[in-house]
């Protein structure tokens, strides 16, 4: 039987002042932001689609799926192309981060659980979260964030 993993690699990024992190095994490539083609009547977080190696793939404002304030484009903007593993399917996702850090090893024993109040979004989306000198960084759990609806209607507009 094979060992339990007691570390996990995660790629940690910014929105604002608010440190967060998906698994690196999600993380295609990062890019630099650029305009996208914009969809009409998409949802308010979903900017629109991007050419990423020949494929049309969403893009998403995170910091709109998470109630935050639109993101402002800086030359630190990034676009994390994620594959995002489903039960039935894989969904390929541009999501836009203010600013990317690094690739950092979490001990299991160091993920806490998501608190239950006094953060400003929905704590749903939530794996846990890592308690470090300078604050704490949030682990997403982006089959969480993204509803069914969500992923119906990401998958339908790669597929236009």
């Amino acid at each position: 039987m094979a060992p339990i993993q007691s570390e996990s690699q995660f790629v940690t990024f910014a929105l604002g002042e608010e440190i967060f992190a998906v698994p690196v095994e999600v993380v295609r490539e990062i890019l630099d932001h650029e305009e996208v083609f914009k969809i009409p009547n998409g949802p308010d977080y979903l900017m629109g689609l991007r050419d990423v190696r020949g494929q049309g793939v969403p893009t998403i404002d995170l910091r709109l799926k998470l109630g935050l304030p639109r993101t402002v484009p800086t030359p630190n903007t990034r676009v994390l192309v994620l594959d995002i593993p489903f039960e039935d399917r894989s969904l390929t996702l541009g999501m836009v981060a203010d600013r990317v850090f690094e690739v950092t090893p979490f001990r299991r024993d160091q993920i806490e659980h998501a608190p239950e109040i006094g953060i400003a979004w929905n704590s749903d989306y939530i794996a846990g979260v890592v308690r470090r000198a300078e604050g704490f960084v949030v682990i997403i759990d982006l089959t969480r964030l993204l509803s069914s609806n969500d992923t119906a209607l990401l998958s339908s507009r790669r597929a236009a």
